[in-house]
Formats: structure tokens, C-alpha cells, sequence
């Protein structure tokens, strides 16, 4: 006759296992027994679980090589800004407008924009830039960008990822994967975006796919100017702070037992991690998302408009010690009006992101901080075929620019080339997967080697390839 043990309470994690998890259990209970008095009690812990562990936490960390840059701001010009109108001159296509172009699809369309040389160094900056214009020698024009497939959502998630297919980790996640961050009470990696719809692609462009959940980007809405309608649902006005502090850990309990007996689930860990950081931003964020805190000259300086508010919060977020900040700025898909619609495009972002160099040049934050701006492809140098009496252009993914500065980049440099006309990448190519290798070995990594096993595959952000530009480092 069995009879009921009352030394035992039954825990929730005895009644979560699978079939083959118990017929796992009975048949090798027995032997475990047996090595477990063999080995010490540190061993029994798997590697890869300690690794895990370690590997999960936002603390700040020490890169393994010397690092030029310490956080990242990524200006996400999305809808592919047109190279030939911003930041790489073409005079040959004067003389040839109107006239076709043997296989570019199209006659040639000249700049309708004025280009003028900047700055001690003499980058020619087209005109709708006077702003940014400025900085002209604290910046490296690569103009020999080139990418895969010239389809927005596709380029979008590979500018951001570096993967055309599969789900990966974008870029931010892998930084502060590898770094860690300067501000526990803030998340590491912040996106802010203008409001309305998800950019092409959604949060793919955020994510932390298989990494963990702690990686990922926060996605914050910055259109609204009040502080608790940008940030929703992080402020609980019913509990008190130690109960919700009870019932995240009470959650974070369960969530260990779930992993343990059943499997680990990305998207929850992920959602716990999300409620974990809002708790944390409760007092955080309130402040850091506050810019009428910041003197009316500095908010002048950066332009009331929503692109100005999103500078200013990019630039208190890094002086709070955020390791990643994503700005998007889209706005720039002109297949018709270009010499309008690229000009109001630009007038938006130009004195923002003036303002957002100076001030952190001001504050001493440039030097430690790499600001790169950018589309995910460029334009071609012809008319578009849907462009009327008032053309525009059509994509194009063979060349396009893209800026850096800050952080370790080499000033007043202009990087590779495109063709005559601007319509191929042909010195100095650069793919999506070596601007990327850039970024990372400004933050001290060897991107071959900052890596995560998934699947029974080390995977990295640069996939299997990436060269870094070494003309455009200091």
C-alpha cells in the first residue's frame, strides 16, 4: 500500500512535463544518480546554460579590442534618399540630359540642386543640407554604397539585419549584445520613431530574433509631445511599486520553471524582459523623454518640428547612457517632383541633425559617439518612367551614399566612387555587410568573431562576409 509523503509539497514544475520528457526522466534517472556523486555540483550545470546566463545581462562590458566609439546613433533616412541629389555630384549628367543612357532604362536627368564644396576638406554637400553642411569635416561620405535587392521592405530589414531572408538580430541588438549598457534603467537599444504606420518591414528592423529578449529594441512613438502618451503603459496607476515589483519576480519564477521543464520561448522571454524594462522606466524615461526640461535656445536650435524633437531625444537618451539609438527619417521614396519632394525632405531632417552634431560636439559626446546617416539604397540617374513634367527617380541598388561621423571616423574623407553618372558602385565598393564590419570594429570587435550559437550554428551580423573600410577610420 503507497502512502503519501508529507515532507513532500508539490511544486507547479512537477506537473509540467512532456511524455517524452518523463519516459526521458524514468529511464536514466538512475544512472544520473550515479554520476552525480562523481562530479561536483558545478558540473552539473550545463556550459552552455552558464554561458547563457552570463551572456543575457545588460551590464556594461569591455570590448575585446581598443574601441573608438562607445554608442551608436543610426539616422535611418528611409524610401532611399537619391545619392546624385545629396552627396555625390554628377556634372556629367548635364551635358547629357535628355539624352538616353545605354543600359540604365532611361534618359539623363541632371540634379536639379546646386552642389558647393564644405568646410576646410571641401566635400561637395548639395545645397538642401546647409545644416549638415557644416560638418562637413567632421564627416566620411562613403559614396560607393551598394546592396542586394533594390525593394524597400527587403533593404530596409538588410540595412538594419544584414539578412535578406531569415529573421536575425538588426544591428542594434548585436551592439548591446556585445557591450552591454552604460544605464540599467533604461533599455540599451531605443528606436524612435515620427508616428503612423510601421516602417517596411515592421519591428523586424528592431529585433532581437534569436538572441535574447533583453537585446531588443524598445519601439518608443515619438509624435505625441506629453511624455506619458510617447511612452504608454510603462506607469501603473493602480499598483504600488513593490507590489509590481512582486509580480514581475513572481512571472520571472515561472518563466525559469517553464524553461527549465519545457523549453525556452523567445516571445515570452521577450515580453517579460519588455515588462521588466518598463517597470525600470517608471522614473527613467519620464525624464530622459522630457524635453521641455532643455533650455528654449537648445530647442530652437534643433527646430520645433517632430525630426527636431527626435534629435533632441536621441541626444538626452545618449547622455543617459543608452548604448544604440535608432532615428528614422523617412520620407525619401521620390519617384516623381524630386526637385520638391527631396528638398522638403531634407528641410525636415537638415537642421536637427545639424543641431544634434554641434550639440554633441558642444558637450564633448561626439568624440565617443558614432552617428551614421543613410538610405538603404539610392536612385538612379535617370528620368523615372513615372515621372511626367515633373520627374523623379527610380531605385537603385548598385550605388547610393551613406555618412559617418564621430566616434572614431576620419573627418573631412569621401570614400570610393560611383560611375560618371552615378549609376553603379565601381571604387571601393562597399556592401551592407562592410559597413557593418565598420561599425563594430569602431566599437572594438572583430566581427568574425562576435558571434552566437543557434541551431548548432554560430551565427554573426555580418553573416559570412564584411570587409572593414579602414580609409574611414581615424
Amino acid at each position: 500500500m503507497f502512502e503519501t509523503c508529507q515532507d513532500h509539497d508539490f511544486r507547479p514544475e512537477d506537473y509540467l512535463q512532456t511524455r517524452r520528457q518523463f519516459l526521458h526522466r524514468f529511464g536514466m534517472g538512475f544512472g544520473a544518480l550515479g554520476l552525480a556523486s562523481l562530479l561536483g555540483p558545478e558540473l552539473l550545470i550545463p556550459q552552455s546554460a552558464r554561458a547563457e546566463a552570463d551572456l543575457s545581462s545588460l551590464a556594461p562590458k569591455v570590448p575585446p579590442l581598443p574601441a573608438r566609439a562607445k554608442q551608436v546613433v543610426h539616422i535611418f533616412a528611409q524610401g532611399a534618399p537619391s545619392h546624385i541629389d545629396t552627396f555625390d555630384p554628377k556634372p556629367a549628367l548635364a551635358r547629357y540630359d535628355g539624352q538616353a543612357l545605354p543600359g540604365m532604362g532611361g534618359v539623363a536627368m541632371p540634379s536639379p540642386f546646386k552642389f558647393e564644396k564644405r568646410g576646410q576638406s571641401g566635400i561637395e554637400i548639395s545645397e538642401v543640407f546647409p545644416y549638415i553642411g557644416e560638418h562637413a569635416d567632421d564627416m566620411a561620405v562613403i559614396r560607393s554604397m551598394w546592396t542586394d535587392i533594390p525593394a524597400h521592405e527587403i533593404a530596409t530589414v538588410m540595412m538594419n539585419t544584414g539578412s535578406l531572408r531569415i529573421a536575425k538580430p538588426c544591428l542594434g541588438s548585436w551592439v548591446v549584445y556585445g557591450l552591454g549598457t552604460e544605464n540599467q534603467n533604461m533599455p540599451g537599444f531605443v528606436s524612435l520613431r515620427p508616428g503612423g504606420a510601421l516602417p517596411p518591414g515592421g519591428s523586424q528592423n528592431w529585433q532581437s530574433a534569436f538572441l535574447p529578449g533583453v537585446f531588443q529594441g524598445t519601439s518608443v512613438n515619438t509624435q505625441a509631445q506629453a511624455v506619458d502618451v510617447m511612452i504608454q503603459n510603462i506607469r501603473n496607476p493602480y499598483i504600488p511599486l513593490p507590489e509590481q515589483r512582486r509580480q514581475l519576480d513572481l512571472i520571472h519564477q515561472l518563466n525559469e520553471i517553464h524553461s527549465q521543464n519545457l523549453q525556452k520561448d523567445a516571445l515570452l522571454e521577450a515580453r517579460i524582459e519588455a515588462s521588466e524594462i518598463a517597470f525600470k522606466m517608471q522614473a527613467a524615461a519620464s525624464d530622459a523623454f522630457n524635453i521641455n526640461q532643455e533650455p528654449p535656445a537648445i530647442k530652437e536650435m534643433y527646430g520645433q518640428t517632430p525630426q527636431g524633437r527626435q534629435m533632441l531625444i536621441a541626444r538626452r537618451l545618449i547622455e543617459r547612457g543608452v548604448r544604440v539609438v535608432q532615428v528614422w527619417a523617412g520620407g525619401w521614396d521620390h519617384h516623381s517632383d524630386i526637385e520638391e519632394k527631396l528638398r522638403k525632405s531634407a528641410l525636415e531632417i537638415d537642421q536637427p541633425v545639424g543641431a544634434f552634431l554641434k550639440d554633441l560636439k558642444q558637450r564633448g559626446l561626439l568624440d565617443t559617439t558614432l552617428v551614421v546617416w543613410g538610405g538603404e539604397f539610392g536612385r538612379k540617374p535617370t528620368r523615372d518612367r513615372n515621372g511626367g513634367d515633373t520627374p523623379g527617380r527610380d531605385h537603385n541598388n548598385q550605388g547610393f551614399c551613406t555618412w559617418m561621423a564621430g566616434g572614431g571616423v576620419k573627418g573631412g574623407t569621401i570614400y570610393g566612387a560611383t560611375d560618371e553618372f552615378g549609376a553603379k558602385a565601381v571604387d571601393g565598393r562597399v556592401h551592407i555587410h562592410d559597413l557593418h564590419a565598420t561599425i563594430l570594429a569602431l566599437l572594438g570587435f572583430d566581427h568574425t568573431k562576435l558571434t552566437y550559437r543557434y541551431n548548432g550554428r554560430d551565427f554573426r551580423l555580418t553573416d559570412v562576409a564584411g570587409e572593414v573600410v579602414k580609409g574611414v577610420i581615424a
